[in-house]
């Protein structure tokens, strides 16, 4: 009989996700292996909700955004107000016989498949590093970030248009969490003028003295790229089920504070003129729709490296980017802690700040 091999997917959906389970699956069924996928991510474990995955079943779905076996944000370790249910997901693991997992997910879906594995209870666990955020440790790129940070540049390019029409400052709010990988590429490819990250501290004048500045010397609109982290974390905004804070609406704020200070600061080229700050949040449309072609194809080599990782016993890894090459990491290295971006990349941008 062949050994089983189980999928899950976990936090948030990401572009590719389909990617790495058709890389998976193919290279999986031709190694000799049955392979299921978890329903729901940790959820599926915890209830033993399965779905067979056959190579009829995984044709060309490396196109299609999203995951056909869903996804969820289900710890099975204690969290913040949560129980200890890694019993419940051992117990349920070894009743449908499962000879490995395959846990694709960021920081905290990695972090239960490194508890899982160091408890030794179930220790045989591969690991697909998955977020848009791309700020996971031990990895050059997670795939999902590329085709975000490009839906992301074209939000930024239609706006260019509306702002310059309308000369209005505009404050594009995108995704990232505590990094700034997203709005930092986005907000350079996209051309914004000033580009605030988490990682740098941001002077509200100086964003100012850039609005002025463009204004007078006669470009009369100014993009502000925003990532969702800039602000201190508001826990009145409620937290997800691993206890993270949760993000979005900072670009709301930041336009109130902008236009009081429009309406303060800035003379009127003639009474009937009006500045006007406005602002968009990108939300979840930027984790959505088909990937591009650099994360279908990121995605669908880190699923076959899974499984030569489970055909050569490396448990308690996960498969990495290295410069081109897909090599194997363990998980403690990848989780705990964010990938952040360094100085010299911010440097970059403030070169093109108001230009």
């Amino acid at each position: 009989m062949a050994k089983k091999i189980g999928i899950l997917t976990g936090g948030g959906d990401a572009p590719a996700l389909n990617a790495v389970i058709r890389g998976i699956v193919v290279n999986g069924i031709k190694s000799g292996f049955e392979v299921v996928g978890f329903v729901d991510g940790w959820a599926g474990v915890l209830n033993g909700r399965t779905m067979d995955l056959t190579l009829d079943d995984v044709e060309d779905i490396h196109r299609q955004g999203g995951t056909i076996i869903g996804t969820s944000r289900t710890p099975i370790f204690p969290k913040k107000g949560s129980p200890d249910r890694s019993d419940q997901a051992v117990a349920s693991l070894k009743k449908l016989d499962m000879h490995a997992l395959i846990v694709i997910g960021g920081d905290d879906t990695q972090g239960e498949a490194d508890r899982l594995f160091k408890d030794k209870r179930f220790p045989h666990v591969v690991g697909v590093p998955k977020t848009i955020d791309n700020d996971l440790k031990a990895t050059d790129y997670t795939f999902g970030f590329n085709t975000a940070v490009e839906i992301a540049t074209q939000a930024i390019d239609r706006l260019h248009t509306t702002a310059k029409s309308h000369h209005r400052v505009m404050i594009i709010e995108i995704m990232g969490r505590h990094a700034g990988w997203m709005t930092l590429e986005a907000g350079m490819a996209g051309g914004a003028h000033v580009i605030l990250i988490p990682e740098v501290e941001y002077d509200f004048n100086e964003v100012c003295g850039v609005i002025k500045d463009r204004y007078e010397s006669g470009k009369g609109y100014t993009m502000i790229a925003v990532a969702e982290g800039i602000e201190e974390t508001d826990e009145s905004k409620g937290t997800d089920n691993f206890g993270n804070v949760k993000l979005g609406g900072v670009c709301e704020a930041f336009q109130e504070r902008v236009q009081e200070w429009l309406e303060a600061n800035m003379e009127k080229p003639y009474p009937e003129f009006k500045f006007e700050a406005r602002s968009v949040r990108l939300g979840h449309v930027q984790r959505g729709g088909p990937p591009t072609a650099f994360d279908r194809n990121l995605g669908l080599r880190y699923g076959i490296k899974a499984i030569e990782l489970v055909k050569s016993e490396t448990w308690g890894h996960m498969v990495s980017l290295q410069g081109t090459e897909i090599k194997a990491v363990k998980l403690e290295d990848a989780v705990g802690g964010y990938k952040t971006v360094p100085e010299g990349r911010s440097e970059e941008a403030q070169l093109l700040q108001g230009l």
